[in-house]
């Protein structure tokens, strides 16, 4: 099998590995007459490298996004979901979005320190700052690497607000620092669930935590007393658009308080990866949901346009949106809208050697 050649691959979300956008050349499949049988391709490994890097905290101007800092542990993620927008960036790194931004896994060196460092800058504005923006902060390798775990102590020390976004139960490690600083009003979390369905749940998203671990994760969350929220995302419709109302009583149920969704995103490369998997796991639906898609982007797989990208647009997208406030409501969910973290506290902790403040 050629590395275009779409199939399912065990523990893999994308089904193709295609090359990246900037790439100059192009490779296509074609039947040339001789019916050779090639053995079935290996499961591909799992390679982490470390990434240099001069800075850590990304800045944006989206008014799609409730934060203007981010700070992503790592590129590439190995849960696989082949949903995920951040696909696209591998392109970046010359790596394919599809397998290779599944098993080509970068770290960003030495982020603790370098996140120190931006926080002892003259002059710094404190901001919250988002964990998870990209890719997961949670994803497998965190258990043994340990990054996001890294920064959550440096923004401790700091009395630094901190949001994060996961899809992973491994944030239940983290509870000692999230339970501290959510005391103080300095961290919240947000746990995605996609579907209830462990079925789909393999071919969405295959190394993503069980539906059942992350319900898990809100309510340990909300028993330690850290703010959580649930993401029904990405919506796509005929795949899971029918679950809405279940996931958001099971997350109520589990403690959350508040819920958003994400109409489903197809940047770039990823409109070709989500079609390829569409047509491997449910071929007699794929071109009902892509008609769909199109329906509720202007006719196109995409629109990127501010203010419509997350939602989408027209009588499904619409219908999505109605079915998913009325629920909100029914659950009395989002009724307390004011979640925001304290800044005031920020406050730059003396190094070994700084001359100490005496009291007047």
């Amino acid at each position: 099998m050629s590395p275009n050649t779409p199939g399912a691959i065990r523990g893999r979300g994308a089904v193709s590995n295609p090359e990246g956008r900037f790439e100059s050349t192009r490779r296509e499949d074609f039947d040339d007459g001789w019916l050779i049988e090639e053995p079935p391709a290996a499961a591909p490994d799992t390679v982490v490298r470390a990434e240099p890097a001069r800075s850590i905290i990304t800045r944006n101007d989206s008014p799609d996004i409730p934060f203007e800092r981010s700070i992503n542990p790592y590129r590439g993620c190995e849960h696989g979901c082949v949903y995920c927008f951040a696909r696209p960036s591998h392109a970046y790194l010359n790596l394919s979005p599809g397998i290779d931004f599944e098993t080509r896994l970068f770290y960003k060196q030495d982020a603790a320190r370098l996140l120190e460092n931006e926080l002892r800058k003259p002059g710094y504005r404190c901001l919250p700052i988002n964990l998870g923006s990209n890719t997961d902060p949670y994803q497998p390798i965190e258990r043994r690497l340990g990054v996001t775990r890294s920064l959550l102590e440096v923004l401790e020390r700091f009395r630094h607000p901190v949001t994060i976004v996961t899809k992973s139960a491994l944030v239940e490690r983290d509870l000692d620092i999230l339970a501290r600083m959510a005391a103080a009003g300095l961290a919240s979390v947000a746990i995605s669930i996609t579907t209830l369905r462990d079925e789909l749940k393999r071919t969405l998203e295959p190394r993503a935590p069980a539906p059942a671990a992350r319900l898990r994760a809100v309510r340990h969350l909300r028993e330690a007393g850290v703010p959580v929220f649930v993401l029904a995302a990405p919506i796509i419709p005929c795949v899971n658009d029918d679950e809405i109302e279940r996931i958001l009583e099971a997350a109520a149920e589990a403690g959350a308080t508040g819920a958003g969704y994400v109409f489903l995103r197809l940047p770039h490369e990823l409109k070709d990866i989500f079609r390829a998997w569409l047509d491997v796991h449910l071929p007699q639906r794929a071109e009902h949901v892509m008609s769909l898609i199109q329906q509720s982007r202007g006719g196109k797989a995409y629109d990127a346009a501010w203010g419509q990208r997350m939602r989408g647009q027209g009588v499904f997208a619409d219908l999505i949106a109605q079915r998913f406030a009325l629920a909100c409501r029914r659950l009395a969910l989002n009724r307390v809208r004011d979640w925001r973290l304290d800044t005031a506290q920020f406050r730059v902790p003396p190094q070994a050697g700084d001359q100490m403040t005496l009291p007047i």
